[in-house]
């Protein structure tokens, strides 16, 4: 016995320090959410909950454990690129999983297979963000493209999510083949490599040198699709609106944060021999992202179409961060800022949900007076709102200065120029929500106007909302510290390598 004992004693050691041990974790916890919910048929849905809450706490304790972030010794000189987007989709897995039970079990809906779906495309964006081959890549991108498509249809009965899900796969079908097309490219081209830095090694651009610009813009289009850079954006508003409020708060976040370890990882590895060719497509997508998003969302009735676009040029702020990237800071401004940027973001859908969750809707129109019967919310949306416009002293405005400084000193002017006037456009329509907030006047509810997308549940003020309010609480504190502490932050995404 105690032979047996002291060998899964030893055990443990190899174990924690496996690379894959967090993703094994959130892997077991898939495991018993599917058991417990097939036995118990969905009676024990706080069991559930807190399953895959711990699972992901867990796993990312034993993250900053092995990227050696939290040893604060003299000894921590550098941190994976890939752990640190690990880190990045378990905190927008922990927040939105947080923000989203309470409208599953309003809705009446089947948490068990709501978390499955969620922990799935949890588990292929941090698989994601450390593929170093073209297989696992694709296979993973998959895996989390299908688990979010599958979240987007999950209110079965709403035509809207129906058809939020249906464009969803078919939009991430088409993208999925333009990357294949590419990877085949490289693959032929490379004399059938499959990892990312023998395809580097293996290029011959002056015997492949127009096949390797061809898989460049397969490339290109089909992570564009998944990053909603224009003009690839089409479907993002659309789905958006169709989506069940904490589904699009899920991946308007998770799945960007992938998708930008993705693209940097392709990018600044295999078409490094390419700096200026592709430093020029992604300069102009993330200008034309700026002005589409920020110009188009100003027209916007529905708050949730709004910030679809707010997305777009968001991801167009955060593309200066990738090109500005260098030797001495490498890609920190972009992973600073994207730090932000989930609380700032994770922070306003909370605010959405428990809104609609109340009023059963979405239209911009109807968050008029809301000072008057939730100070509390108008609050939290008044911490929000002016941080994703950049308006000091919120945190997005400490995350956009150090981007469009780190820009602006690596000879991004145009882009740098064009996200200072959309920043300044952005401002408008935030603002406009939060006059209306308190200056407005209460009013009925348009129903040809509004948008439904909570009418599986009962609008009521009566209705529990506590681990909604946790994480908007939650969201609130951690976006207005880290505006605070940003230097920390700034140090720990500079000392990231490959």
């Amino acid at each position: 016995m105690n032979s047996i004992t002291s060998f899964f004693l030893r055990l443990i050691p190899i174990f924690v320090n496996l690379p894959i041990f967090p993703e094994i974790i959130v892997i077991s916890s898939l495991t018993a959410i599917i058991i417990i919910d097939l036995f118990w048929r969905g009676k024990n849905t706080i069991l559930l909950y807190r399953i895959a809450m711990s699972s992901l706490l867990v796993s990312l304790v034993f993250l900053l454990y092995q990227s050696q972030i939290i040893n604060l010794s003299e000894y921590f000189d550098s941190i994976d690129f890939g752990n640190i987007f690990r880190i990045l989709i378990l905190i927008c897995s922990l927040l939105s999983i947080s923000l989203s039970v309470d409208y599953v079990i309003c809705s009446k809906l089947s948490l068990g297979e709501f978390l499955l779906f969620k922990l799935s495309a949890c588990l292929g964006g941090m698989v994601l963000s450390y593929a170093n081959d073209l297989l696992t890549i694709y296979v993973s991108l998959e895996f989390l493209a299908l688990s979010s498509c599958f979240l987007s249809g999950y209110t079965k009965r709403d035509m809207r999510s129906n058809e939020a899900s249906t464009k969803f796969l078919m939009i991430s079908g088409v993208s999925s083949s333009f990357l294949l097309y590419g990877f085949s490219l490289l693959y032929a081209i490379s004399g059938g490599q499959l990892q990312l830095d023998k395809i580097m090694n293996g290029i011959n651009l002056d015997q492949f040198g127009p096949v390797t610009y061809i898989a460049t813009a397969f490339i290109t289009a089909g992570t564009s699709f998944k990053l909603s850079l224009f003009p690839f954006h089409q479907w993002t508003p659309d789905v958006y609106e169709g989506s069940p409020t904490p589904v699009v708060a899920f991946f308007s976040i998770t799945s960007k944060v992938a998708a930008l370890a993705l693209f940097t990882r392709l990018f600044s590895l295999i078409f490094r021999h390419l700096p200026s060719e592709w430093h020029i497509i992604v300069g102009l997508l993330a200008i034309f992202s700026m002005v589409a998003g920020n110009l188009i969302a100003i027209t916007q009735k529905s708050i949730k179409r709004m910030l679809a676009y707010s997305s777009i040029s968001q991801i167009g702020y955060i593309m200066i961060g990738l090109l500005a990237a260098d030797s001495e800071n490498r890609y920190a401004s972009m992973m600073t800022y994207i730090f932000l940027y989930i609380f700032m973001n994770l922070g306003t859908f909370a605010c959405i949900t428990l809104f609609g969750l109340r009023t059963g809707t979405d239209n911009i129109r109807d968050y008029a007076g809301v000072y008057m019967k939730d100070p509390v919310l108008t609050f939290s949306m008044v911490l929000r709102l002016p941080s994703l416009g950049g308006m000091p002293p919120s945190s997005g405005f400490f995350g956009k200065l150090y981007l469009f400084w780190h820009g602006w000193k690596a000879g991004s002017y145009p882009s740098v120029l064009v996200a200072l006037i959309s920043s300044v456009i952005s401002i408008y329509y935030y603002l406009k929500i939060i006059k209306s907030m308190f200056t407005g006047k209460i009013g009925k509810t348009d129903p040809t106007i509004t948008s439904r997308q909570n009418s599986l549940a009962s609008p009521s003020l009566s209705i529990p909302k506590n681990s909604l309010e946790i994480a908007m609480i939650i969201c609130a504190l951690a976006s207005s510290l880290s505006g605070i502490l940003i230097d920390p932050i700034i140090e720990i995404t500079r000392k990231t390598l490959f």
